[in-house]
């Protein structure tokens, strides 16, 4: 037969989440002004009007800047792993290291030269 008392710590973990997730919303809620008007009612995203063209054409160097965000930004966090076992994977693993952190700054340099990182 089972003993229930190895279930207390899930079900108190899930209690809790529950109550730091709905909580905050009711206590907004219940006490929070409310004074709605036509800007704070309107569709808002992304810092473009609301009420333009919905097929306006966006800016290509947008997705491009935000592509070589997500590029670097995984690239640089292959980083971490590398750091926590530095003494672990020895003077091999750190010229492995060091030249995927030289092919990152060319490709760095060369975005920067070709200007996909210049925002006009």
């Amino acid at each position: 037969m089972m003993n229930l008392d190895q279930y207390l710590p899930v079900l108190l973990f899930i209690l809790v989440g529950i109550g730091v997730g709905i909580v905050p919303q009711v206590l907004g809620y219940l006490l929070g002004p409310n004074r709605p008007d036509a800007a704070k009612n309107s569709p808002y995203e992304c810092g473009f009007e609301a009420f333009e063209d919905a097929r306006m054409k966006f800016d290509v160097r947008y997705y491009l800047v935000a592509i070589l965000f997500i590029l670097f930004d995984l690239e640089i966090a292959f980083l971490v792993p590398w750091a926590v076992a530095l003494k672990d994977i020895g003077i091999v693993g750190f010229w492995e290291v060091i030249v995927f952190l030289t092919i990152l700054v060319l490709g760095f340099v060369y975005m920067w030269k070709k200007g996909a990182l210049d925002w006009e």
